[in-house]
């Protein structure tokens, strides 16, 4: 049978939990910004949009 020990978590644990909560929220902002802008330029000009992906002389 194998034993674990536990120990409690130090305030700097912590800390450092809720900065990456932060980190998480400030980037999941960031990313839906981004997809806003996207589906607002979509909504003005999708085949503009699409024809900066399209390749050019068919390769």
């Amino acid at each position: 049978m194998r034993r674990e020990q536990i120990r409690p978590q130090s305030a700097s644990q912590e800390v450092e939990e809720e900065e990456i909560e932060i980190s998480a929220t400030t980037q999941t902002s960031s990313v839906d910004d981004l997809l806003d802008e996207i589906d607002a330029v979509l909504e003005t000009n999708a085949e503009s949009f699409v024809q900066g992906f399209v390749q050019k002389g068919g390769q």
